[in-house]
């Protein structure tokens, strides 16, 4: 039996994790949408050998709260390559998939709360859009 979505858990900080519920809240979805959102809007910005040290720094910084999402597993499949591209720019293994998620959340987070509220009001109107024109 297939399955279409991915369980994982990362790790953030109380506060990141208040601003991931505020802007589901505020875009009425769950935390997992706005998690898979997250990484569609940050793995374009992350392909600079810059961008690699930037998330091990992230992975380096204590996050004390767990946060189980579900990501779709095509989603969910780009992590793997993006933790071997770590790997292969900074000599430093990624050790899973969720501590990958995990960084590249924390960094989306530690963006302009405005910021990401207004990525986020774009990603879900085209999604309306493709909605109502499938529903035509």
């Amino acid at each position: 039996m297939e399955c279409d979505e991915v369980m994982l858990t990362v790790r953030i900080t109380a506060g990141e994790h208040l601003l991931l519920r505020r802007l589901a809240q505020g875009h009425r979805s769950d935390v997992s949408e706005v998690v898979a959102d997250a990484l569609l809007d940050i793995i374009p910005t992350l392909s600079a050998p810059g961008d690699a040290y930037r998330l091990l720094g992230a992975l380096a910084t204590p996050a004390p709260c767990a946060l189980t999402v579900w990501l779709p597993t095509a989603l969910a499949d780009l992590l793997a390559p993006g933790a071997a591209r770590i790997a292969q720019v900074t000599d430093v293994r990624v050790e899973s998939a969720s501590a990958a998620l995990g960084a590249a959340l924390r960094l989306w987070l530690a963006q302009d709360p405005v910021r990401l509220a207004a990525n986020l009001s774009v990603m879900h109107a085209g999604r309306s859009s493709a909605a109502a024109l499938a529903a035509a």
